[in-house]
This record gives C-alpha cells, sequence and structure tokens, in this order.
C-alpha cells in the first residue's frame, strides 16, 4: 500500500476505536516499553497525544518515567509549521503546556533542549514489516531524526502492513515499532 493510501486507512481505523480501547491500547504500549533497557539513557523525546486523534497516551509513558528512571530528562516537541522543523524544550509538567492552531499540546515557553537525545518515542498512523512508517504527512519527524543519531521506537494502534511502496530516501526507518500487541524490531 501507499502512504497516501495508509494514512486514509489508519485514520479510518482509528475514528472507530472508543475511549476506553484507545486507554487499554496505551496501557499495553506502555507495558512492552518498560520492558525496554534504560539503564544507558540520559534524554527521551516523547510527542505529547492528540486526544482528537486518538494517539496513544503517551503521558502514562512520562509519568512512569518520572517514577521509574526520575534521572531522564524528558523533551517534547514544538512544531514550526511555517518551516515545518520541531524544537525540543524540556517537559516541566502539563501547566506548561498550550494548544497550538493545530490543537497539538506542545510547550508555550520554557527551557530549549540542544543537547544529545537518545531515544526518540515517534508518533504514525501505520508501519511497515521493515521498520518505515507513515504519519501525517508533514515530514516533521523525517526531518527531525535525519539529523540526529539516536534510537528511534514508534508507538502505533495496529499491527504493521507488510509493505510501504513508495518509501522514498527522506524517510527514517525505526529501530522498534511498539504496538498494544508486541515489540518490533527492525
Amino acid at each position: 500500500m501507499t502512504k497516501a493510501e495508509l494514512r486514509k486507512t489508519a485514520n479510518a481505523r482509528r475514528k472507530t476505536l472508543s475511549q476506553e480501547e484507545v486507554a487499554v491500547y496505551s496501557q499495553e504500549m506502555l507495558h512492552h516499553f518498560s520492558s525496554l533497557d534504560l539503564s544507558d539513557v540520559n534524554t527521551i523525546h516523547i510527542f505529547l497525544p492528540i486526544a482528537e486523534k486518538k494517539e496513544p497516551d503517551t503521558f502514562l509513558f512520562i509519568d512512569w518515567l518520572y517514577l521509574h528512571h526520575p534521572h531522564i530528562k524528558i523533551i517534547v516537541p514544538r512544531a514550526d509549521f511555517d518551516s515545518a522543523l520541531m524544537t525540543n524544550y524540556v517537559y516541566r509538567g502539563k501547566d506548561g503546556l498550550v494548544k497550538n492552531l493545530y490543537n497539538i499540546l506542545e510547550p508555550g515557553q520554557g527551557e530549549l533542549h540542544n543537547g544529545g537525545i537518545d531515544i526518540v518515542i515517534i508518533p504514525m498512523l501505520a508501519f511497515d514489516k521493515k521498520g518505515y512508517r507513515v504519519g501525517y504527512g508533514k515530514g516533521f519527524y523525517d526531518r527531525f531524526l535525519q539529523k540526529i543519531n539516536t534510537r528511534k521506537i514508534g508507538l502505533c494502534m495496529f499491527e504493521p502492513v507488510e509493505i510501504i511502496t513508495d518509501v522514498n530516501e527522506h524517510d527514517v526507518r525505526l529501530d522498534l515499532c511498539i504496538t498494544p500487541d508486541r515489540i518490533y524490531t527492525f
């Protein structure tokens, strides 16, 4: 399937999920994530969920990290839709978050992070068995990931398709993808 076809299909499937299913799937993904060895991790970039799009609840991951790995610095993105680039800010809690024009939670202000990143937790709609993903089509994460050397972990509500047929040189392959059922390694 092409990215456009997968985007359409995955968005339609997500719309059928109840809030209870999203909550259960998010807990199952967190369970898998909690099995990863994070002993050498100092900084994690994690996307903030768009509840209206029924994305995995990454606030569960953030709370778990604070409880079990308080030494890990958590950073979250702020998108610039004019340049299609992201900047990273140190996460300081929900109180400092605002919704942008696209209803995406992001830090209103705070401490800019320009240092290293050990893991990036990436949103997606779909992925294939080779580790390529389909997002919303703006390319924010592909541009961001091309500039850094980091471990790339996707969170997806659904299992992979066999192959995305229109992968190109700008698409960045994942290292892992976590679904409610399991962890895929690429």
